[in-house]
């Protein structure tokens, strides 16, 4: 098969387009014939090297998968069969743990991301347990590039927003960045959950993108970089309720300037970089709260795609590319601007 690898870390160019060999299908595994692959920033960090990250190389980026079964292992039985249009569950843990007994898969010690600690998606093949292959339904009106564009992103959205930060109708939400597919997948959920959406881009023309998606005020922080004081204002001087920054280093200080009293801030990563800085007497004195969220676990899961199966939730694509030009794919996501997810067709 052809497979987009790397055999080192560095820049984009370390992406090479190659033959590698078919993957072995065991006996409790599904082969799954990759339709379309979505790229998130977690393959720019993976492949660009993360601190204590070992890899077996050449690695295969990857975590957001859209395909047909191919063949199942001997053992295989239930709802899966040949022919069948499906993706597959991102997220990997040990099974065994208290958190996974609780179903609280993603706090797992040993969870791990295909694309990020396994081999991933940007490949003609992919074996996986069936455990982790979901079913598209056929009332689906999503193609192949949608519904590589979900698992992820929504999964990650949903923690953040109905888990964590517990949003409510009428609830003031301000998503910092908008643009990226957790952001839309946000603005999405929040509206969905019946809060009033803000958002924030340097772009207008994203802002004016997602004012049609249903947001109720964009500001541009490129010509208000103080965003903080526009939401005040259009907050009658109350603050949002809860704020979602993944942005980090850039934007954290006024995120939480943003926050009413007992607001929430939610993250799930940190795009600009990691060390933010946090006034601890607006923390305390406005009884803040600062709520961490990664990815997933399987009920969440499940509970997302049932309405971006039945078109409640809407995967967006910015753009799509063939597996040989995923370099130029990284370069674009880079620069920061699509609006929704870039996709690779093997």
């Amino acid at each position: 098969m052809k497979a987009t690898v790397f055999h080192e870390h560095g820049p984009p160019e370390v992406l090479k387009y190659e033959d590698f060999p078919n993957p072995d299908v065991g006996p409790d595994q599904v082969l799954v014939d990759v339709k379309a692959v979505a790229l998130n920033h977690l393959d720019l960090f993976t492949r660009a090297g993360v601190p204590g990250l070992k890899l077996e190389m050449p690695h295969i980026l990857g975590s957001d998968i859209s395909g047909v079964i191919k063949e199942l292992g001997s053992d295989v039985s239930g709802n899966l069969e040949v022919g069948q249009k499906v993706i597959i569950d991102p997220g990997r843990s040990c099974g065994v743990c208290e958190q996974c007994i609780r179903g609280e898969v993603s706090l797992c010690r040993h969870y791990g991301i295909i694309g990020e600690h396994y081999r991933g998606g940007y490949a003609d093949f992919i074996s996986e347990k069936a455990e982790y292959v979901v079913p598209i339904p056929d009332h689906s009106k999503l193609d192949f590039n949608q519904a590589a564009a979900a698992p992820l992103t929504f999964m990650t959205a949903w923690r953040m927003l109905i888990t964590k930060a517990k949003i409510k109708p009428g609830d003031d939400v301000l998503i910092i960045g908008i643009g990226g597919g957790v952001a839309l997948a946000a603005l999405q959920i929040a509206k969905f959950a019946g809060a009033r959406v803000l958002v924030t881009s340097s772009s207008d023309e994203k802002l004016e993108k997602a004012l049609k998606l249903g947001a109720s005020f964009g500001i541009n922080h490129r010509n208000t970089p103080d965003f903080h004081k526009e939401v005040w204002s259009l907050t009658n001087r109350r603050g949002v309720d809860v704020v979602v920054d993944s942005v980090g280093e850039a934007t954290w200080a006024k995120s939480l300037r943003s926050l009413r009293k007992g607001g929430r801030l939610v993250t799930c990563g940190a795009t600009s970089g990691p060390n933010v800085m946090i006034n601890a007497n607006l923390v305390f004195w406005n009884q803040l709260e600062i709520l961490g969220s990664t990815m997933g676990s399987r009920s969440e899961f499940r509970e997302v795609l049932k309405l971006v199966w039945d078109g409640h939730l809407k995967p967006i694509v910015d753009q799509t590319f063939p597996l040989s030009k995923a370099e130029e794919a990284h370069r674009i996501m880079e620069k920061g601007d699509q609006f929704g997810k870039l996709v690779l067709n093997p």
